[in-house]
């Protein structure tokens, strides 16, 4: 091979080899972490009749989190299982379960994928990202609090926690049967704890 054509080879060679390395450091930047089921739940509060606050809770929660605390920076999935619902009554679970409200058999999952995170220094203070409920996707803001991350002896990893809550309107996702008696405005709150996958 003629010499010039050696050197522009060994140029591309080293490019290439760098660029590699920085793609290799920037994909595994962020931490990814998996949602601890036993120590997740969510929940949802609305006004019932007007005469008190009713809250009911869903008992499975999963998801993953990747966490880029340098760049502030990483991406948010949760699931919850919405027939995993809660009440405190067999036949009011049964009720939320059907058609008229989250309808679980032909939509298991309520998910949330997150688009940005917004921090103030360290931080976490809310979460821009997507609410799908019975397939009906809107764009909602978690506003997060008790932003947490610590060593834990019990599993021998690093856990993050965190509580978010963001106020949605069920009609939006037609859950809207009540309303106005049962109050249209809905406060979801996620309570999680999520432990370092490696």
């Amino acid at each position: 091979m003629p010499y010039n054509r050696i050197i522009p080879l060994q140029k591309l060679l080293r490019s290439s080899l760098l660029l590699l390395a920085f793609g290799s450091n920037a994909s595994y930047a962020a931490d990814r972490y998996l949602i601890d089921s036993e120590h997740t739940f969510s929940y949802f509060e609305y006004n019932h009749w007007g005469l008190s606050m009713q809250r009911s809770r869903f008992d499975l929660t999963t998801g993953s989190i990747e966490l880029d605390r340098d760049s502030q920076s990483g991406n948010i999935e949760i699931d919850i299982d919405a027939a995993s619902i809660s009440t405190g009554s067999d036949n009011f679970n049964q009720i939320m379960r059907s058609s008229d409200f989250f309808d679980a058999a032909n939509f298991p999952k309520i998910s949330f994928k997150s688009s940005s995170l917004h921090f103030e220094g360290p931080q976490l203070t809310a979460v821009d990202g997507d609410l799908t409920i019975k397939g009906i996707s809107h764009p909602v803001t978690l506003q997060i609090s008790n932003f947490n991350c610590r060593f834990m002896l019990i599993y021998g990893k690093q856990t993050c926690g965190a509580n978010g809550s963001a106020s949605i309107l069920r009609s939006d996702y037609k859950l809207g049967r009540y309303v106005p008696f049962v109050s249209d405005a809905v406060t979801l709150h996620i309570s999680v704890e999520a432990i370092k996958e490696y």
